[in-house]
């Protein structure tokens, strides 16, 4: 089973109460993001990644979709399992060139320690919208 398919499980086996998701298996629309949530009365969008060190293999698309969707005020995020230290990193759409560019870190985003801790970061992400333009994260690097 690939990396990938073991970090969706994970994170399907540790979703919220009442948070309801669509896999998406798209191959006619490139750069889709992995899963569609809806949770608290908002939907957001989940890129699932995984590296065994630094580099993420965003492409193209997927830099685009994520980009062009966040910046339209979108939720979008991609999340980073890095296998070298079993971290986990959240990055939001906003960072995808950025991400493929310099690694998990050299991009500013958030070192999870677990998935309750993801979960309410996201919570806080959705709930306040304002937060995505104004909140600046540490570099995950340091």
């Amino acid at each position: 089973m690939s990396n990938e398919k073991n970090l969706w499980r994970l994170l399907k086996n540790n979703l919220p109460k009442d948070c309801i998701f669509s896999r998406i298996e798209s191959r006619t629309t490139k750069g889709v993001p992995d899963v569609h949530f809806l949770w608290e009365k908002c939907s957001f969008w989940i890129e699932l990644k995984t590296t065994k060190h630094n580099a993420v293999n965003l492409s193209p698309f997927q830099i685009s979709w994520n980009t062009t969707y966040w910046k339209n005020g979108g939720h979008c995020f991609i999340l980073v399992k890095r296998s070298k230290d079993n971290g986990l990193f959240l990055f939001e759409g906003g960072q995808a060139s950025n991400l493929r560019e310099f690694g998990v870190s050299g991009t500013s985003g958030f070192r999870v320690s677990g998935f309750r801790e993801l979960w309410n970061y996201i919570h806080k992400q959705i709930k306040n919208p304002t937060i995505k333009r104004k909140e600046k994260n540490k570099m995950v690097g340091q």
